[in-house]
């Protein structure tokens, strides 16, 4: 986004520039009609006295020819194709947004909405959970995330922002380039394709009344009109017609119950994931009077003057947060090394291995090894004393970036048994464990959320999570199961250290049972 602004103040230059031409070719074309004016006022005058002066008819004359011709030059003069040419020359080195970037921005702004309950006109104000952060929306604006929301088939969207879309357009009243028929059409449309045919028509009657000869409204209008009247001669249908009895059904009385609030465990992961995110979810007090904090020295003798600080968010499987073990500057130089390199995340497809972008995982990210910087290799490094294994075997340190709605659907970082090629190239086995660090604050959003344990941990900058993903004795801890929560506002870096399983032998070693803490884990 950084380079899109750069893009931005290069284009702002070039109007200037464009205007700034502009400007002094009206101003020439003024003093040539002031000229003209002042010499057409004077022989208005007394016309025969001033054409029998042979000067003055020189210079009617020139006026209407040489002087002309330059006037119709400035006219004609195009000032804005070197202005073009220039920006079309300089593409490959300014960064210009595709349609599909503007797509992806208006979904991850619906997904915003959608996660954290956003009300509409609350966004389209500027509003996010009840903090002002930037001017409103114009009607255009709403009107093309309708629209956008209108191309994905996304027709729940699409009438909330055309709705919003066409409540702005009366406060704007003419301040704006969006007409009231072209909301009414896609709003008709979207309304209908959500089962509510009737509203649909009424909204088409009004888009017909202000053009009257709009094509597909009117076809629209004739197909909606059907559909109501077989639906009302339907409803019509008198019992005993289908040879049943028409005897009238007494009364039926009911009784309103209130609607039963779902408990967790009813909830579908996506219901959780989102209550997750917006942090209505908290650890029952069960769960949590046996959670600890500590200082851990790993029998190492440099942490025994500085331990981690070891906070466990977790028992089962055991989540721990370890706060303070990256640096100000070893943060920069990272940021610094992967910003270049960045591209947009992957996932493994589980059949093939191959790694490919999906929509459900949306962020920026690099790799770094550690022998390209020394802060690189530190982090990595420091990895082995807040776990107590090795590695040598683990993958690069991955950086990531999630920008606004940036995010991580539910999943697991560990390879399931039919997922039999995924990280078979390492031949470093399974991803034993996961080392998470924090690298940024972030303002609202962004956290990390177990979906089957229902527990959030919140992006301290500074700080990592800690999880191992495999049991002891091998096999997948699908408790593990955790989601990267969507950006609201600010931007989150964090750098993953996945542990495999080869080198662990000793330093972890395998068990027959499930059990759920090794000794390593409280060593301290």
């Amino acid at each position: 986004m950084e380079e899109l602004l750069e893009t931005e103040a290069v284009l702002i230059d070039t109007l200037n520039g464009y205007i700034k031409a502009q400007e002094e070719r009206l101003a020439t074309l003024r003093k040539n009609v002031e000229d003209y004016a002042r010499e057409h006022e004077e022989a208005s005058r007394n016309i025969q006295q001033y054409l029998s002066n042979p000067i003055n008819a020189y210079l009617l004359v020139k006026r209407l020819t040489t002087d002309w011709k330059r006037v119709e030059e400035l006219i004609t003069q195009d000032v804005g194709k070197s202005f073009v040419a220039n920006i079309t020359s300089s593409r490959s080195d300014l960064k210009f947004p595709t349609d599909e970037d503007l797509n992806g921005a208006a979904v991850a702004l619906m997904r915003l909405q959608d996660t954290y309950k956003l009300e509409t006109a609350q966004v389209a104000r500027g509003v996010l959970n009840g903090v002002q952060y930037s001017t409103g929306l114009t009607a255009s604006d709403c009107f093309e995330l309708g629209r956008q929301s209108y191309h994905n088939r996304d027709y729940y969207h699409t009438v909330l922002w055309m709705q919003e879309a066409m409540d702005r357009l009366q406060e704007e009243q003419n301040a704006t380039t969006t007409s009231k028929p072209d909301i009414l059409e896609y709003l008709a449309f979207s309304t209908y394709m959500q089962g509510n045919v009737a509203r649909a028509l009424s909204m088409t009657n009004e888009l017909l009344e202000l053009v009257p000869t709009h094509e597909r409204a009117l076809g629209n209008r004739a197909y909606y009109q059907k559909e109501i009247q077989s639906k009302a001669s339907q409803s019509k249908k008198k019992r005993g017609e289908d040879g049943q009895d028409d005897t009238a059904v007494p009364a039926q009385h009911f009784t309103v119950a209130e609607e039963r609030v779902k408990t967790l465990d009813e909830m579908t992961e996506r219901e959780r994931y989102e209550m997750l995110c917006r942090g209505e979810v908290t650890i029952p007090p069960e769960v949590q009077k046996n959670l600890k904090c500590r200082y851990v020295d790993r029998g190492i003798p440099f942490l025994k003057i500085a331990p981690f600080k070891e906070e466990e968010a977790y028992l089962d499987p055991r989540i721990v947060v370890y706060h303070n073990v990256i640096y100000d500057d070893e943060i920069e130089t990272i940021k610094r090394m992967a910003q270049p390199r960045f591209k947009r995340a992957t996932v493994q497809n589980y059949k093939t291995g191959a790694l490919e972008i999906a929509n459900y995982r949306i962020s920026k990210s690099a790799w770094l090894q550690e022998h390209e910087h020394k802060h690189v290799a530190a982090v990595s490094r420091r990895v082995e004393h807040m776990t107590s294994m090795t590695v040598d075997t683990a993958e690069e340190l991955q950086v990531v970036n999630y920008g606004i709605g940036g995010h991580y659907e539910p999943h697991f970082d560990f390879a399931r048994k039919e997922e039999t090629n995924a990280f078979k190239s390492l031949g470093t086995g399974n991803r034993i464990a996961t080392v998470l660090y924090y690298m940024s604050d972030v303002e609202q959003g962004g956290g990390t959320v177990f979906t089957a344990i229902n527990i959030a941990l919140w992006p301290k900058k500074g700080s990592a999570a800690f999880w191992y993903n495999l049991k002891p004795n091998g096999e997948g801890d699908f408790k593990t199961r955790h989601a990267a929560c969507p950006v609201l506002t600010g931007s989150k870096w964090v750098a993953n250290k996945w542990l495999h399983e080869r080198g662990q032998e000793f330093l972890r070693p395998c068990t027959l049972e499930n059990q759920t803490t090794d000794e390593a884990d409280v060593r301290h």
